[in-house]
This record gives C-alpha cells, structure tokens and sequence, in this order.
C-alpha cells in the first residue's frame, strides 16, 4: 500500500483502463462504430488487449456501443446514397457484423428496393434511351455494382425500354 491506503499494483491498471476508455469515448462521440472498429482503432493506439476488451465489454453492456445501431445507421446512410441490398451486406459482414445482427437491421429499416434502383437509374441517365446491347450492359453492371439484383435492375430499367 502507498501513502493514499491503495494497493500500488491497481494505480496502473485503473489509468490504462480510463485512457482506453476515454479514447473509445472519443470515437463513439464521432460516430457510430462497430465492435470490430473500435477493437481495432484502440488495438492501434497500443492499449493492451485486456483493457481493450474490458472496455469494450462495459460500452456494450451499458448499451453505449451497439453493432446493431451502428448497422441501422449506416443501412440509412447508404440508402440515401443510392445504395442496394447485396452492397450494403457486404459492407457490413466486411465491417465484422454478425449476420444476424445484419439481418436484423435490414427488418428494422424497411426499404423499396424496386423504388430505390429506380430512382438511382433515373438520376443517372435521365431520359436518355438505350441506344444498344453495349449501352444496356453498362447500365446494368452500373446498377449491379451499386448492389441491386437483377429482378430490381429489370424493373429499373422497364421505363426506359418502354420509351423506346
């Protein structure tokens, strides 16, 4: 014991784990993170793997960091950006989410796809009419990159050979 009546073994311990929670404090305010994000930002600034995950453990326990939160929230953003459901999988299962965590946020955030594939296709060709094969494969790998399948492409894309 040191002159403060603490055990001196913990005095480390206890700074390390308010510096690993401050800094996963300050990431959180920014924005949203998941899990494995914030694992491995605060892997990054070298705090020891025990804090890390004591840390961790105690934000998700008191419901401050949530995968299924940060999953809505970025489901939300990519819609907005004209983004399909096969994209924004992907991008979650790459950002460490579990697939039912994913599964779960796509439920709570009900989208039209149809209507959204066509709404991404009009802003990016107008009116202009397919003018052949050549043109009709770039628009639909357009939209197939954007993470739309092909029942939504085909529907997307119906207005346009109706104009024709």
């Amino acid at each position: 014991m040191n002159r403060f009546r603490k055990p001196v073994s913990d005095e480390p311990a206890q700074t390390i784990n308010k510096e690993v929670k401050k800094a996963a404090y300050n990431f959180l305010a920014r924005r949203e993170h998941s899990l494995q994000e914030l694992r491995q930002k605060l892997k990054a600034r070298e705090f020891s793997s025990d804090d890390i995950e004591l840390v961790l453990e105690k934000l998700v326990e008191q419901d401050i960091q949530s995968d299924l939160r940060y999953a809505q929230s970025l489901i939300r953003q990519r819609i907005v950006k004209g983004y399909g459901r096969s994209y924004i999988n992907n991008e979650l299962k790459h950002k460490g989410l579990a697939s039912i965590t994913i599964h779960e946020a796509m439920v709570s955030e009900p989208t039209d796809w149809f209507e959204l594939a066509k709404m991404v296709y009009q802003k990016r060709y107008g009116e202009t009419c397919i003018a052949d094969q050549k043109d009709k494969a770039k628009r639909v790998r357009f939209l197939q990159s954007r993470g739309f399948d092909f029942e939504q492409i085909s529907a997307a894309m119906t207005i346009d050979e109706v104009g024709q």
